[in-house]
Protein backbone atom coordinates (compact mmCIF):
# COMPACT_ATOMS: atom_id res chain seq x y z
CA UNK A 1 0.00 0.00 0.00
CA UNK A 2 1.35 3.40 -0.94
CA UNK A 3 1.39 6.42 1.33
CA UNK A 4 -1.67 8.60 0.96
CA UNK A 5 0.55 11.64 0.64
CA UNK A 6 1.15 10.64 -2.98
CA UNK A 7 -2.28 9.10 -3.63
CA UNK A 8 -5.75 10.60 -3.14
CA UNK A 9 -7.60 9.02 -0.20
CA UNK A 10 -10.36 6.55 -0.96
CA UNK A 11 -13.72 7.80 0.43
CA UNK A 12 -16.76 5.56 0.72
CA UNK A 13 -20.35 6.70 0.96
CA UNK A 14 -19.51 10.36 0.46
CA UNK A 15 -22.38 12.63 -0.53
CA UNK A 16 -22.24 15.27 -3.21
CA UNK A 17 -22.67 18.06 -0.69
CA UNK A 18 -19.54 16.90 1.09
CA UNK A 19 -17.33 16.42 -1.93
CA UNK A 20 -16.06 19.98 -2.21
CA UNK A 21 -15.39 20.30 1.53
CA UNK A 22 -13.68 16.91 1.58
CA UNK A 23 -11.33 17.89 -1.23
CA UNK A 24 -10.10 20.75 0.95
CA UNK A 25 -10.36 19.03 4.34
CA UNK A 26 -8.72 15.65 3.80
CA UNK A 27 -5.31 16.90 2.59
CA UNK A 28 -5.16 19.17 5.67
CA UNK A 29 -6.17 16.23 7.85
CA UNK A 30 -3.43 14.10 6.26
CA UNK A 31 -0.88 16.76 7.14
CA UNK A 32 -1.99 16.76 10.78
CA UNK A 33 -1.96 12.95 11.00
CA UNK A 34 1.46 12.69 9.39
CA UNK A 35 2.76 15.23 11.90
CA UNK A 36 1.54 12.89 14.66
CA UNK A 37 3.45 9.94 13.20
CA UNK A 38 0.73 8.25 11.14
CA UNK A 39 1.33 6.98 7.61
CA UNK A 40 -0.38 4.80 4.97
CA UNK A 41 -3.49 6.88 5.64
CA UNK A 42 -6.75 5.73 4.04
CA UNK A 43 -10.00 7.59 4.70
CA UNK A 44 -12.92 5.18 4.81
CA UNK A 45 -15.83 7.39 5.83
CA UNK A 46 -16.69 11.05 6.29
CA UNK A 47 -19.96 12.67 7.30
CA UNK A 48 -21.20 16.12 8.16
CA UNK A 49 -23.64 17.42 10.76
CA UNK A 50 -25.17 20.85 11.14
CA UNK A 51 -27.73 21.64 13.82
CA UNK A 52 -28.38 25.25 12.87
CA UNK A 53 -28.50 26.40 9.25
CA UNK A 54 -28.47 30.05 10.40
CA UNK A 55 -24.96 29.68 11.82
CA UNK A 56 -23.67 27.13 9.34
CA UNK A 57 -19.93 27.18 10.04
CA UNK A 58 -20.15 27.56 13.79
CA UNK A 59 -22.57 24.65 14.22
CA UNK A 60 -21.15 22.32 11.61
CA UNK A 61 -19.04 19.33 12.56
CA UNK A 62 -17.38 16.61 10.54
CA UNK A 63 -16.82 13.02 11.58
CA UNK A 64 -14.77 10.35 9.90
CA UNK A 65 -13.15 6.95 10.07
CA UNK A 66 -9.58 6.58 8.88
CA UNK A 67 -7.24 3.59 8.71
CA UNK A 68 -3.50 4.15 9.17
CA UNK A 69 -0.23 2.84 10.54
CA UNK A 70 1.88 4.25 13.35
CA UNK A 71 5.44 3.44 14.32
CA UNK A 72 4.44 2.71 17.93
CA UNK A 73 0.73 1.89 17.71
CA UNK A 74 1.02 -0.31 14.59
CA UNK A 75 -2.16 -0.63 12.50
CA UNK A 76 -4.95 1.52 13.85
CA UNK A 77 -8.44 2.71 13.10
CA UNK A 78 -8.85 6.42 13.84
CA UNK A 79 -12.23 7.94 14.64
CA UNK A 80 -12.03 11.70 14.27
CA UNK A 81 -14.31 14.64 14.83
CA UNK A 82 -13.78 18.19 13.59
CA UNK A 83 -15.80 20.95 15.23
CA UNK A 84 -15.61 24.72 15.35
CA UNK A 85 -13.20 25.99 17.99
CA UNK A 86 -15.82 28.26 19.59
CA UNK A 87 -18.17 25.33 20.27
CA UNK A 88 -17.24 24.33 23.82
CA UNK A 89 -19.79 21.57 24.27
CA UNK A 90 -18.42 18.13 25.11
CA UNK A 91 -17.90 16.42 21.76
CA UNK A 92 -19.43 13.09 20.78
CA UNK A 93 -15.97 11.57 20.59
CA UNK A 94 -14.98 12.80 24.05
CA UNK A 95 -18.13 11.22 25.47
CA UNK A 96 -17.32 7.98 23.67
CA UNK A 97 -13.81 7.89 25.10
CA UNK A 98 -15.26 8.39 28.58
CA UNK A 99 -17.61 5.43 28.07
CA UNK A 100 -14.85 3.20 26.65
CA UNK A 101 -12.65 4.01 29.65
CA UNK A 102 -15.45 3.31 32.11
CA UNK A 103 -16.36 0.00 30.46
CA UNK A 104 -12.70 -1.06 30.31
CA UNK A 105 -12.34 -0.49 34.04
CA UNK A 106 -15.37 -2.72 34.63
CA UNK A 107 -14.31 -5.59 32.38
CA UNK A 108 -13.81 -7.96 35.31
CA UNK A 109 -17.51 -8.77 34.87
CA UNK A 110 -16.54 -11.56 32.48
CA UNK A 111 -16.61 -15.19 33.53
CA UNK A 112 -14.18 -18.01 32.99
CA UNK A 113 -16.03 -19.14 29.88
CA UNK A 114 -16.43 -15.76 28.20
CA UNK A 115 -14.10 -13.01 27.00
CA UNK A 116 -13.58 -10.44 29.75
CA UNK A 117 -12.69 -7.63 27.37
CA UNK A 118 -15.82 -5.90 26.13
CA UNK A 119 -14.45 -2.99 24.10
CA UNK A 120 -11.33 -2.22 22.04
CA UNK A 121 -8.59 -0.47 24.02
CA UNK A 122 -8.09 3.26 23.57
CA UNK A 123 -4.56 3.49 22.17
CA UNK A 124 -4.52 7.27 21.94
CA UNK A 125 -6.83 10.25 22.24
CA UNK A 126 -5.54 13.63 21.14
CA UNK A 127 -6.96 17.09 20.54
CA UNK A 128 -5.25 19.38 18.04
CA UNK A 129 -6.26 22.53 16.16
CA UNK A 130 -6.22 23.26 12.45
CA UNK A 131 -7.31 25.91 9.96
CA UNK A 132 -10.18 25.00 7.63
CA UNK A 133 -12.59 27.23 5.67
CA UNK A 134 -10.70 30.26 7.00
CA UNK A 135 -11.66 29.28 10.56
CA UNK A 136 -9.92 27.64 13.53
CA UNK A 137 -11.27 24.14 14.18
CA UNK A 138 -10.79 21.61 16.97
CA UNK A 139 -9.85 18.10 15.84
CA UNK A 140 -10.34 15.14 18.21
CA UNK A 141 -8.60 11.90 17.27
CA UNK A 142 -9.36 8.50 18.83
CA UNK A 143 -7.01 5.67 17.84
CA UNK A 144 -7.99 2.04 18.44
CA UNK A 145 -6.54 -1.22 17.12
CA UNK A 146 -7.37 -2.19 13.56
CA UNK A 147 -9.01 -5.63 13.54
CA UNK A 148 -7.91 -7.67 10.55
CA UNK A 149 -10.94 -9.97 10.73
CA UNK A 150 -13.37 -7.09 10.34
CA UNK A 151 -16.81 -7.03 11.92
CA UNK A 152 -19.71 -9.42 12.26
CA UNK A 153 -21.58 -7.81 9.36
CA UNK A 154 -18.73 -8.82 7.05
CA UNK A 155 -18.78 -12.37 8.45
CA UNK A 156 -22.53 -12.54 7.71
CA UNK A 157 -22.13 -11.38 4.11
CA UNK A 158 -23.48 -13.73 1.47
CA UNK A 159 -20.12 -15.17 0.47
CA UNK A 160 -19.08 -15.94 4.06
CA UNK A 161 -22.39 -16.77 5.74
CA UNK A 162 -22.80 -20.01 3.77
CA UNK A 163 -19.51 -21.24 5.25
CA UNK A 164 -20.76 -20.98 8.85
CA UNK A 165 -21.75 -24.33 10.34
CA UNK A 166 -24.63 -24.59 12.80
CA UNK A 167 -22.08 -25.06 15.58
CA UNK A 168 -20.17 -21.94 14.53
CA UNK A 169 -23.42 -19.94 14.38
CA UNK A 170 -24.25 -21.06 17.92
CA UNK A 171 -20.79 -20.02 19.15
CA UNK A 172 -21.15 -16.56 17.58
CA UNK A 173 -24.67 -16.12 19.01
CA UNK A 174 -23.47 -17.22 22.45
CA UNK A 175 -20.49 -14.85 22.42
CA UNK A 176 -22.59 -11.89 21.25
CA UNK A 177 -25.03 -12.59 24.09
CA UNK A 178 -22.18 -12.75 26.63
CA UNK A 179 -20.73 -9.54 25.24
CA UNK A 180 -23.99 -7.62 25.72
CA UNK A 181 -24.58 -9.21 29.13
CA UNK A 182 -21.13 -8.12 30.28
CA UNK A 183 -21.75 -4.58 29.03
CA UNK A 184 -24.97 -4.41 31.04
CA UNK A 185 -23.17 -5.77 34.11
CA UNK A 186 -20.66 -2.96 33.66
CA UNK A 187 -23.58 -0.53 33.94
CA UNK A 188 -24.03 0.59 30.33
CA UNK A 189 -26.56 0.43 27.52
CA UNK A 190 -25.14 0.44 24.01
CA UNK A 191 -28.24 1.70 22.12
CA UNK A 192 -26.87 0.85 18.67
CA UNK A 193 -26.11 -2.87 18.73
CA UNK A 194 -25.80 -4.27 15.21
CA UNK A 195 -23.39 -6.61 13.37
CA UNK A 196 -21.21 -3.80 12.03
CA UNK A 197 -20.59 -2.61 15.62
CA UNK A 198 -19.33 -6.03 16.73
CA UNK A 199 -15.66 -6.42 15.90
CA UNK A 200 -14.03 -9.81 15.42
CA UNK A 201 -10.71 -9.78 17.24
CA UNK A 202 -9.79 -13.40 16.57
CA UNK A 203 -11.00 -17.00 16.56
CA UNK A 204 -10.00 -18.85 19.74
CA UNK A 205 -10.00 -22.64 20.26
CA UNK A 206 -12.54 -23.82 22.80
CA UNK A 207 -10.56 -25.29 25.70
CA UNK A 208 -13.08 -28.13 26.07
CA UNK A 209 -13.07 -29.04 22.41
CA UNK A 210 -10.33 -27.75 20.14
CA UNK A 211 -12.39 -28.63 17.08
CA UNK A 212 -14.75 -25.76 17.94
CA UNK A 213 -13.35 -22.31 17.20
CA UNK A 214 -14.87 -19.61 19.39
CA UNK A 215 -15.02 -16.02 18.12
CA UNK A 216 -13.41 -13.35 20.28
CA UNK A 217 -15.60 -10.27 19.92
CA UNK A 218 -15.52 -6.58 20.86
CA UNK A 219 -18.29 -3.97 20.93
CA UNK A 220 -17.55 -0.64 19.29
CA UNK A 221 -19.22 2.71 18.49
CA UNK A 222 -20.47 4.01 21.83
CA UNK A 223 -21.68 7.38 20.56
CA UNK A 224 -25.23 6.63 21.80
CA UNK A 225 -24.29 4.68 24.96
CA UNK A 226 -26.05 5.58 28.21
CA UNK A 227 -25.48 4.72 31.84
CA UNK A 228 -28.13 2.22 32.94
CA UNK A 229 -28.80 4.17 36.15
CA UNK A 230 -29.48 7.48 34.40
CA UNK A 231 -32.77 8.38 32.67
CA UNK A 232 -32.65 7.95 28.92
CA UNK A 233 -33.85 10.66 26.55
CA UNK A 234 -36.93 9.62 24.58
CA UNK A 235 -35.19 10.05 21.25
CA UNK A 236 -35.36 7.30 18.59
CA UNK A 237 -31.64 7.53 17.83
CA UNK A 238 -29.93 4.44 16.50
CA UNK A 239 -30.09 2.21 13.43
CA UNK A 240 -33.71 1.80 12.24
CA UNK A 241 -33.33 -1.89 11.36
CA UNK A 242 -32.48 -2.72 15.00
CA UNK A 243 -34.59 -0.18 16.89
CA UNK A 244 -37.11 -1.57 19.40
CA UNK A 245 -40.84 -0.71 19.09
CA UNK A 246 -40.92 1.37 22.28
CA UNK A 247 -38.17 3.62 20.92
CA UNK A 248 -40.39 4.44 17.92
CA UNK A 249 -43.19 5.21 20.37
CA UNK A 250 -41.21 7.88 22.19
CA UNK A 251 -39.89 5.89 25.12
CA UNK A 252 -36.30 5.97 26.39
CA UNK A 253 -33.72 3.24 25.97
CA UNK A 254 -33.59 0.32 28.41
CA UNK A 255 -31.90 -3.05 28.77
CA UNK A 256 -34.83 -4.46 26.79
CA UNK A 257 -33.96 -2.18 23.86
CA UNK A 258 -30.52 -3.80 23.62
CA UNK A 259 -32.13 -7.24 23.98
CA UNK A 260 -34.42 -6.45 21.05
CA UNK A 261 -31.41 -5.56 18.89
CA UNK A 262 -29.81 -8.86 19.95
CA UNK A 263 -32.94 -10.67 18.76
CA UNK A 264 -32.58 -9.10 15.32
CA UNK A 265 -28.92 -10.18 15.21
CA UNK A 266 -29.82 -13.71 16.35
CA UNK A 267 -32.28 -14.07 13.48
CA UNK A 268 -29.74 -12.59 11.08
CA UNK A 269 -26.96 -15.00 12.10
CA UNK A 270 -29.24 -18.01 11.63
CA UNK A 271 -30.90 -17.04 8.33
CA UNK A 272 -28.61 -14.39 6.76
CA UNK A 273 -31.67 -12.11 6.66
CA UNK A 274 -33.31 -9.66 9.04
CA UNK A 275 -36.78 -10.49 10.35
CA UNK A 276 -38.05 -7.04 9.31
CA UNK A 277 -37.31 -5.38 5.98
CA UNK A 278 -38.52 -2.37 4.01
CA UNK A 279 -38.45 -1.22 0.42
CA UNK A 280 -35.58 1.28 0.29
CA UNK A 281 -37.36 3.13 -2.50
CA UNK A 282 -40.22 4.20 -0.22
CA UNK A 283 -40.60 7.95 0.27
CA UNK A 284 -40.86 7.67 4.07
CA UNK A 285 -38.42 4.93 5.13
CA UNK A 286 -38.52 5.80 8.84
CA UNK A 287 -42.29 5.47 8.88
CA UNK A 288 -41.98 2.11 7.14
CA UNK A 289 -39.44 0.91 9.71
CA UNK A 290 -41.70 2.02 12.55
CA UNK A 291 -44.60 0.02 11.08
CA UNK A 292 -42.41 -3.06 10.69
CA UNK A 293 -41.12 -3.02 14.25
CA UNK A 294 -44.38 -2.01 15.93
CA UNK A 295 -46.93 -3.99 13.88
CA UNK A 296 -45.32 -6.69 11.75
CA UNK A 297 -45.54 -10.19 13.23
CA UNK A 298 -42.34 -12.04 14.12
CA UNK A 299 -41.02 -14.25 11.35
CA UNK A 300 -40.94 -18.01 11.79
CA UNK A 301 -37.49 -19.56 11.62
CA UNK A 302 -36.70 -22.32 9.11
CA UNK A 303 -37.32 -25.84 10.39
CA UNK A 304 -33.65 -26.54 11.15
CA UNK A 305 -33.54 -23.58 13.57
CA UNK A 306 -36.91 -24.05 15.29
CA UNK A 307 -35.14 -24.68 18.60
CA UNK A 308 -34.30 -20.93 18.63
CA UNK A 309 -37.87 -19.77 17.96
CA UNK A 310 -38.81 -19.29 21.62
CA UNK A 311 -35.75 -17.07 22.13
CA UNK A 312 -36.60 -15.06 19.01
CA UNK A 313 -40.21 -14.62 20.13
CA UNK A 314 -39.29 -13.39 23.60
CA UNK A 315 -36.37 -11.19 22.49
CA UNK A 316 -38.50 -9.52 19.79
CA UNK A 317 -41.73 -9.20 21.76
CA UNK A 318 -43.49 -5.96 20.82
CA UNK A 319 -44.37 -5.14 24.43
CA UNK A 320 -41.45 -4.57 26.80
CA UNK A 321 -43.12 -6.49 29.65
CA UNK A 322 -43.27 -9.62 27.48
CA UNK A 323 -39.61 -9.39 26.53
CA UNK A 324 -36.66 -10.88 28.40
CA UNK A 325 -35.81 -8.83 31.48
CA UNK A 326 -32.06 -9.44 31.20
CA UNK A 327 -29.41 -10.97 28.98
CA UNK A 328 -28.80 -13.55 31.73
CA UNK A 329 -32.23 -14.99 30.93
CA UNK A 330 -31.28 -15.12 27.26
CA UNK A 331 -28.06 -16.97 28.12
CA UNK A 332 -29.96 -19.51 30.20
CA UNK A 333 -32.21 -20.31 27.23
CA UNK A 334 -29.20 -20.48 24.90
CA UNK A 335 -27.66 -23.09 27.19
CA UNK A 336 -30.82 -25.19 26.79
CA UNK A 337 -30.50 -24.89 23.02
Amino acid sequence: MKNSASNPPTIQAITQTLRRQAEELLPKLNTVLEGLGYYEITHQRISQQNNDQRQYVKNTSYQGLTRARHSQLCRVMIKWELSHDSNHELSTLQREVAVLTAVSHSRSTGTQNTPQTIVPPVLSFETVYMKFLAQRWQLNLLAMPYYENGNLAQQLSNEKSSLLSDEKKYQIINQVAHLIANLHKAGWLHNDIKPSNILLDDFLPNSADNSVIVPNLRLTDFALAKNIDKPSVANPAGTPAYLAPERWQGQGATIQSDIYAFGIILYEILTSERPFKIDNQRSEPLKEWAIQHCQQSISTLPLEYQRYQRIINEALAKRVEKRYESMEEVLEDLERV
